[in-house]
């Protein structure tokens, strides 16, 4: 039995890019609490797969997360079919595509997932949310960032302003929903380096053709075990660590990155030749 109040036998969970990764995880940990999932996600062959493999009360809904339309669609199925209520809302579904700066498409690609696939999923389905949570039945949404979106690396411009303003955009949620509705709440789940199928992992795949795991990697289940562990203790940012990367270390990549800012240095001096070395002393010194 899950210590957070939101996995719970009867609640009803969305759960946008839901047939891979860290959405899948998500999804068969909702059925396995018994809840009932509505897997929406841009690929037919996986949602058919995940809705015959998940064990549970599954539904799914090829959703486009840029369209407007098609969230429109997905609110009309909950009110015709889940009495207009969700329990949990996972706004998970992103991509990773890289390009330039001349490459227009590459940026308004990115944006109108990463970004409008959020705004339109709180624009169009947070009323059902908030409408029936109550302290003796809170409702939560989670909102998947990235750390690239807090430390902004370098290589990925359009990724990285998108999972910022995604950060942005939850923090601001998390700020109204206090106190418009206070029994809903609103987390950002950064994952660390995950094995899915942005990084070769493909859902489904013949065992055949499965790739093998990276060392560093955690998989999509271990995200989801510890963004559950950090909802019950009522934390709105879930930093995930990984095998390669500790909780202490991202805290210290995050602080290194603000100091920029404070300190008036140029952006992203971790990267920079010319404070290499500082900021490996700083960081090897540094206890937090």
């Amino acid at each position: 039995m899950s210590s957070s109040p939101v996995f719970k036998s009867g609640n009803t969970a969305v759960i946008t890019g839901g047939a891979s990764g860290i959405g899948l995880a998500l999804a068969t940990k909702c059925a396995g609490y018994g809840m009932t999932v509505i897997i929406c996600d841009n690929n037919s062959s996986n949602l058919s797969t995940a809705k015959s493999t998940i064990k549970g009360k599954v539904d799914t809904l090829e959703l486009d997360v840029s369209k407007v339309d098609d969230f429109e669609k997905l609110k009309a199925m909950v009110e015709k079919d889940f009495n207009g209520k969700i329990d949990l809302l996972a706004l998970n579904a992103g991509i990773g595509l890289r390009g330039s700066w001349p490459d227009t498409s590459y940026f308004h690609k990115i944006m109108s997932i990463n970004l409008f696939g959020v705004t339109n999923g709180i624009s169009i389905l947070l009323p059902l949310v908030t409408s029936h949570s109550t302290a003796s039945h809170p409702c939560s949404i989670i909102v998947t960032g990235s750390k690239q979106g807090i430390t902004n690396p370098p290589g990925n411009p359009a990724y990285n302003a998108s999972k910022a303003a995604v950060k942005t955009l939850a923090e601001h949620l998390s700020f109204d929903l206090s106190k418009s509705s206070p029994t809903t709440s609103v987390h950002l789940l950064v994952p660390g380096w995950t094995f899915t199928g942005l990084s070769g992992n493909e859902p489904f795949a013949k065992e055949s053709e499965k790739k093998e795991k990276p060392k560093g990697a955690w998989t999509g289940e271990q995200v989801v075990e510890f963004a559950e562990k950090k909802m019950a203790e009522g934390k709105f940012y879930i930093i995930c660590p990984d095998n390669d990367v500790t909780e202490e270390m991202d805290k210290k990549r995050m602080l290194w990155d603000r100091m920029d800012l404070v300190e008036g240095r140029p952006p992203l001096t971790r990267w920079r030749e010319d404070y290499e070395t500082e900021a490996k002393e700083w960081m090897d010194k540094t206890e937090l």
